[in-house]
């Protein structure tokens, strides 16, 4: 669709309320502004929906699974209506299972942990390092990057068909990616793994926030995804998908809630018999707060409905790229090229800038946040910036004073609760920088680039 039509149609330029949308910053400069949002892929802010629905539970607050009182049952049937809630909202299948986690990283960790013996692992040297590290205790195969969504589908295909003749097998793909946006292939990546006896988990940090995830349709074994990017407060996460590696394994954390049955043998030890639900991988008192924040989230979005949320955004990318193509000395990074679908995640470099400083400048004197660095994606970075692969680099801002290159670029990122004129601000100062420069000198502290105001 393009900017035109859906300018058009104003039911689809409304972005939802959310926190924050009203705080206003100083500027290095002088003055205030309100302040632009533009890191959703590192935190979205939470939609006011998901706040005002946690606020008015918070009273009835209660433990949960332990309790014969009014308000830990209450909290009981939240806390796992919650977990119906995300099913529902995954399209998960009958048999699966929903284990709350703290994050996508703790997600794919816990995953790793039940990993079955001998199991060799897949996975894209694109991929964030939530999904790239976790396979310790596996046999790791790192695929290269590929360079469009069919040659991603014959990567895979082949290392599959030369792995050894034996064992479990997982392939572990994101569905899309936090540096550049481009959307995987997942489905026929699945069905590539699938076809090899291998199983497969979606990463979806980055996706579920934009685009509906159907573990049925996609057929992925497991998915993961984080509730800070999907317009809730930090700290709870969700791996949903198959129970069997799940019920088979030790649990994640040994404690009650985990436990079952424990007691005592005459020699001296003890018995324990574990939880084969959810709750085995669910040891201590739950973050009842952030299940509940995610099933609303999750409602949220659902109810605004996808198409419309996915129509607005690609006005917002299109709007985007199209102003960051008028200047000739930034570079748009990208695997796929231009016409590969994608969600509101864009990354460039700025012929002449260091990254940090850019960065700077945007926040320090026009009120705009966005993400400079190598976004915890360091391979990728360095194959779209065409660096040595065995080049180092820190998940910040590399050592660089102000014009000298560096490692790393700029990531602006937005979505359903970004309102038209952040990223026209955005795209103004990013013209605006590059043909008149900073208006302000900066220096390096700590690894970052800052405003100077020892003057």
């Amino acid at each position: 669709m393009s900017v035109s039509a859906v300018a058009a149609d104003q039911s689809l330029c409304a972005s939802l309320p959310v926190l924050g949308r009203d705080v206003t910053v100083p500027l290095v400069t002088g003055g205030e502004v309100t302040y632009a949002a533009l890191d959703y892929a590192a935190s979205a802010p939470a939609l006011q929906r998901v706040w005002d629905d946690v606020a008015a539970y918070a009273p009835y607050y209660g433990s949960v699974h332990r309790g014969a009182g009014y308000l830990s049952q209450l909290s009981t049937d939240l806390f796992e209506n919650a977990r119906r809630t995300v099913a529902e909202f995954l399209d998960c299948r009958d048999g699966d299972q929903v284990v709350f986690t703290r994050s996508t990283t703790d997600s794919l960790n816990l995953l790793a942990a039940a990993l079955p013996a001998d199991c060799q692992v897949f996975v894209f040297e694109t991929e964030h390092h939530a999904s790239l590290l976790p396979w310790r205790n596996a046999r790791v195969t790192y695929l290269d990057a590929p360079s469009s969504p069919r040659q991603a589908v014959e990567t895979l295909e082949r290392a599959l068909a030369d792995r050894e003749p034996y064992g479990p097998a997982l392939v572990c793909v994101t569905g899309a990616s936090n540096v550049t946006g481009e959307l995987w292939p997942v489905r026929e990546l699945a069905a590539a793994a699938h076809a090899q006896g291998a199983r497969i988990v979606l990463d979806a940090a980055q996706l579920a926030p934009h685009h509906p995830v159907s573990v049925a349709d996609l057929d992925v074994d497991w998915v993961a995804f984080s509730g800070h990017k999907l317009y809730a407060p930090f700290g709870s996460g969700v791996l949903a998908g198959r129970a069997d590696w799940l019920r088979e394994a030790d649990p994640y954390l040994a404690g009650g809630g985990a436990s079952r049955r424990v007691a005592r043998r005459t020699d001296g030890g003890v018995d324990v018999e574990w939880h084969e639900s959810a709750a085995r991988h669910e040891a201590g008192s739950p973050n009842v707060i952030g299940a509940y924040s995610i099933a609303s989230a999750c409602t949220a979005l659902t109810e605004a409905g996808f198409d419309n949320l996915v129509a607005r955004e690609q006005y917002l990318i299109e709007k985007v790229r199209t102003g960051l193509a008028e200047v000739p000395q930034v570079r748009i990074l990208s695997l796929f090229g231009d016409d590969a679908p994608r969600v509101g995640v864009i990354s460039f470099v700025v012929e002449g800038w260091n990254s940090s400083h850019f960065a700077a400048a945007l926040s320090a004197e026009y009120g705009i946040g966005v993400r400079d660095g190598l976004f915890c994606a360091h391979p990728l970075l360095r194959t779209l910036l065409g660096s040595d692969p065995q080049t180092q680099g820190e998940c910040g801002a590399p050592e660089a004073a102000p014009g000298e290159k560096s490692l790393n670029a700029i990531r602006v990122s937005f979505g359903a609760g970004t309102p038209d004129e952040h990223v026209e601000r955005f795209v103004s100062a990013v013209k605006e920088l590059v043909q008149d420069g900073a208006r302000w000198n900066y220096r390096t502290e700590d690894g970052r680039c800052v405003p100077d105001t020892s003057a």
